[in-house]
């Protein structure tokens, strides 16, 4: 971040980072949560149970990439903000 930009641009920029690290990561999430789901239905269910744990597996995918994406967007603030404060720091201690 620079500190040449008004706060409001920053924490947009950081915002927007945020959002798209999150996206990544709740793709990645749901990827590989479906891909396991459907190891496992291949392996255990028959064809009515399949359609079940189809279902279930979605929902989990939905879970489990929302967690993910709250994490990364809360760690790429918090990663944002110590950024800022250091450059803040550093400048000062310059003058």
């Amino acid at each position: 971040m620079d500190d040449d930009k008004p706060i409001t641009e920053q924490a947009i920029e950081t915002i927007t980072t945020a959002v798209e690290t999150t996206k990544d990561a709740a793709v990645t999430a749901v990827k590989k949560v479906r891909k396991a789901a459907k190891k496992v239905a291949k392996k255990v269910a028959p064809k009515k149970a399949k359609k079940a744990s189809k279902k279930k597996a979605k929902k989990a995918a939905k879970k489990s990439s929302k967690k993910a994406a709250k994490k990364t967007a809360k760690k790429a603030v918090k990663k944002s903000a110590k950024k800022a404060a250091k450059k803040k720091k550093a400048k000062k201690s310059k003058r």
